[in-house]
């Protein structure tokens, strides 16, 4: 049998250093840290860019991983399967509430709304499977950003949807800090004025985030009367992103 290839050995080295250490790292930080010489580096760098495993920030020179690469790791999930997979613990989840429920992954760094579950009281709906919501003002977005090893470059403005948006790149990247330390994430008027929603990470045996799970509705229904999170609805949801990271088998009890 013919021994492993001293290239693609490297630049899974390149790769895993990249997933697991600085956001970005330059050619001889890498170098260092592999004990290979820059040159070596460098070409390594410059064809996981041509791939798009890789992306170089114009400003700082430095490298990230890129878009392509994290879409491959979570590509054997699609939206159906995880809808398949969620469809009974986001109806229990809507029951429990008493507000929509919507499941969401990463599609261009916005949200795809891939499953949709009504409001449980006969009201007037529209089912908003298929919609794309922006990532940085929605509570799904939140979610997905903040395990996202890419997440939004630098040069993509942040759009204004309402007076609470959060539209500096610094702020929002604190607010994603947040949401990685407590496991869940709310936005609270930041995308519909008036409207508030709560989501958590969906992850599967990898312990890769492959989707997220939320709730929406008024903000007099979801918050409390200092205008935070209830913490009950917030305990709902988190079950259920347990439940559905469960039946991915990223939780074995």
């Amino acid at each position: 049998m013919p021994g492993p290839i001293q290239s693609i050995e490297r630049a899974a080295a390149v790769l895993r250093l990249l997933a697991s250490g600085a956001r970005r790292m330059g050619v001889a930080e890498l170098a260092r840290a592999l004990d290979l010489p820059k040159p070596t580096v460098h070409g390594i760098l410059r064809t996981l860019q041509l791939v798009g495993f890789v992306e170089q920030s114009p400003d700082t020179g430095k490298y990230q991983l890129g878009a392509a690469l994290f879409h491959i790791g979570s590509s054997y999930l699609d939206g159906n399967e995880l809808r398949t997979r969620a469809l009974n613990w986001s109806d229990s989840l809507a029951s429990r509430s008493m507000e929509s429920v919507r499941i969401g992954t990463l599609h261009e760094n916005q949200v795809l709304v891939v499953h949709h579950v009504f409001r449980p009281d006969n009201s007037r709906q529209v089912l908003e499977v298929g919609a794309l919501l922006p990532s940085h003002a929605s509570a799904l977005g939140k979610v997905l950003l903040a395990n996202d090893p890419v997440g939004l470059t630098d040069d993509e403005p942040l759009k204004a949807y309402t007076a609470a948006t959060i539209t500096d790149p610094d702020v929002l990247g604190d607010a994603l800090e947040q949401v990685r330390q407590r496991g869940w994430a709310a936005d609270v008027e930041e995308l519909v004025e008036g409207e508030v929603s709560l989501a958590a990470p969906i992850r599967d045996r990898r312990a890769v985030t492959v989707g997220a799970v939320g709730i929406s509705g008024p903000v007099e229904r979801l918050c409390d009367a200092d205008k935070q999170p209830r913490t009950d609805l917030v305990s709902y949801v988190r079950e259920a992103a347990r439940s559905i990271s469960r039946e991915l088998g990223a939780i074995p009890w």
